[in-house]
């Protein structure tokens, strides 16, 4: 049996993830008043297991009922409920462009400005996110990397180390992922770009991977930055840090910074840590590809 509460700021992605519970067989309950807790798990704990998981998603909507969140898990807790809890989080800057492209008006800021609203909400929900199970931050997450991410800690059982790494290849022309933790530079290794063969194939190619991985540099380089990876993890896992954005970028966001990404992708991968891929500019250098 399992019983999970979800949370998080507005407009972090709570709603896509009701319908991931849904789909592998969560029952859930949106915006439950914090203090109907208690007597939703008493229907729980009498429904003889035919409610095993059980999602409920509360959040700042309730506003001054969410007040009685804190005393509703002691409640729990005296009953004898073990819960976790599924904190989910964005940049400012992202939840304001999403707030802005859906239309909608922050929950806390009717009548002012969407940063305010986030920013008090961030200090309504920092001991909750603090007593979080789990922590996803959803900025640089698709609604599919989302949705893996959700099997990948409740189907898939894969061990929580408390850090989501998001691998980011990009162009340096269109300018450095502003969620970056950590940037490195890829344009000192020789660019398939100048070879007529390569110039229209991306870093997913194995032609242009095979061209950058057959210069030195680049072999030395991601077994450097490897050992830097492999060092700082635990160091901001003992830190508290719940994701690393790790951003690898070339001229054009096409060749080089997408083959090397891919190989950092898949080493990471190989050690069993929570990763994720992103290309950001992959198909901005294109003009003239052959389709």
């Amino acid at each position: 049996m399992r019983f999970l509460i979800i949370t998080g700021i507005s407009g972090a992605g709570k709603s896509l993830c009701v319908k991931y519970f849904e789909d592998i067989g969560y029952f859930c309950v949106d915006n439950l008043p914090p203090s109907l807790i208690p007597k939703f798990a008493e229907i729980y704990q009498q429904s003889k297991d035919k409610l095993d998981k059980v999602a409920l998603i509360v959040d700042i909507r309730g506003r001054d009922l969410f007040r009685d969140l804190f005393p509703s898990l002691e409640v729990l807790e005296v009953m004898g409920i073990t819960y976790d809890i599924l904190f989910l989080e964005a940049s400012d800057e992202v939840l304001i462009k999403r707030f802005k492209e859906s239309r909608r008006m922050h929950p806390l800021s009717q009548e002012g400005r969407i940063i305010d609203g986030i920013i008090e909400e961030r200090k309504i929900l920092n001991e909750l996110k603090s007593r979080a199970t789990y922590v996803i931050d959803t900025t640089s997450l698709t609604p599919r990397q989302l949705k893996q991410e959700i099997n990948n800690l409740f189907v898939s059982g894969q061990a929580h180390s408390g850090l989501f790494i998001n691998i980011v290849s990009f162009g340096f022309k269109y300018g450095m992922p502003i969620d970056s933790d950590l940037v490195f530079d890829v344009r000192f290794i020789p660019n398939p770009y100048y070879d007529e063969a390569l110039r229209y194939k991306t870093g997913l190619d194995n032609e242009v991977r095979e061209y950058v991985f057959n210069a030195i540099e680049t072999k030395m380089f991601v077994t450097k930055l490897n050992d830097m990876i492999d060092f700082l993890i635990p160091c901001y896992i003992k830190e508290g840090k719940n994701q690393l954005v790790i951003s690898i970028g070339c001229t054009g966001g096409r060749h080089r910074s997408v083959a090397i990404a891919q190989k950092i992708y898949s080493i990471l991968t190989s050690k069993k840590h929570r990763v994720v891929i992103s290309h950001r500019d992959i198909e901005k250098d294109n003009k003239g590809v052959i389709k």
